[in-house]
């Protein structure tokens, strides 16, 4: 079975969770042409625009309510991993881009795109969590906020707003409800996995390998005793677990290892 339109793959890739290694090995798959320009779900209307049709692989950070749109012979999949960490891990990412650009980051005042990272900067790890404004908290919880149950419930990368209000049975049996649509989900301690997947479709990547390459030790040192290092209080940080408490619950009902 070949890589086409009619037998696509969908790749929706979870912030944090060796996406762009994948992504990357994913893309030498097929030529350009080939590849659906869509690779962030702000850059399409919700629906049918994210996945636009003719496209022999799709790629990024992506709503999938249309899914079912494409071909039935689509093989779409994502990878998790543990919730802490990739909570922590994604963290850690904005804070080292903030650091990076702190000059421009720190201007004052700060252009409008470059606020969130002023304030990794600005504000304590706790007050950037729980202080701010409504807008700002609306940001955190969309971002950090049980993401994984969010994401299976609503199908889109910010449907933290369509699941505040449920409880953790509703959330995470919305979520489960959903997993069936996806052909595989992948853990990211067992990338191989993926590879021997694709290679039953006749498609040989390698991404185990590099992702250790590039990863530096990611599945070793642990990113959420960084992160909680940085608190103020055993308060906050048991307001951050209540972060992923939900992923956690739906994970153990995968019955996957992350």
């Amino acid at each position: 079975m070949t890589l086409s339109p009619e037998c696509p793959l969908v790749f929706l890739h979870i912030p944090k969770t060796a996406g762009q290694t994948i992504h990357e090995a994913l893309t030498g798959l097929a030529k350009p042409e080939e590849i659906s320009p869509v690779r962030l779900h702000s850059q399409a209307a919700p629906g049918p625009a994210q996945m636009p049709p003719g496209y022999s692989l799709y790629s990024g950070h992506l709503d999938w309510v249309d899914l079912e749109a494409l071909p039935e012979a689509r093989f779409a999949f994502t990878v998790l991993r543990d919730p802490f960490e990739r909570l922590a891990s994604y963290y850690l990412y904005v804070l080292k881009r903030a650091q990076e650009r702190a000059d421009e980051v720190l201007e004052q005042p700060s252009p409008p795109h470059l606020r969130g990272l002023r304030r990794i900067l600005t504000v304590s790890t706790e007050e950037y969590f729980f202080g701010g404004d409504a807008e700002w908290q609306a940001f955190i919880r969309a971002h950090y906020d049980n993401f994984y149950t969010s994401y299976f419930a609503t199908r889109r990368m910010l449907g933290w707003d369509a699941v505040q209000a449920m409880d953790e049975d509703s959330a995470v049996a919305a979520a489960l409800a959903n997993v069936p649509r996806l052909n595989r989900i992948y853990s990211i301690r067992d990338l191989g996995a993926l590879e021997r997947d694709l290679a039953e479709r006749g498609l040989g990547v390698s991404v185990t390998d590099k992702f250790h390459r590039v990863s530096e030790g990611a599945l070793q040192d642990r990113r959420w005793p960084i992160l909680t290092d940085r608190f103020e209080s055993d308060a906050g940080i048991r307001k951050l677990e209540a972060f992923a408490l939900r992923d956690e619950l739906f994970l153990h009902e995968l019955a996957l290892q992350v």
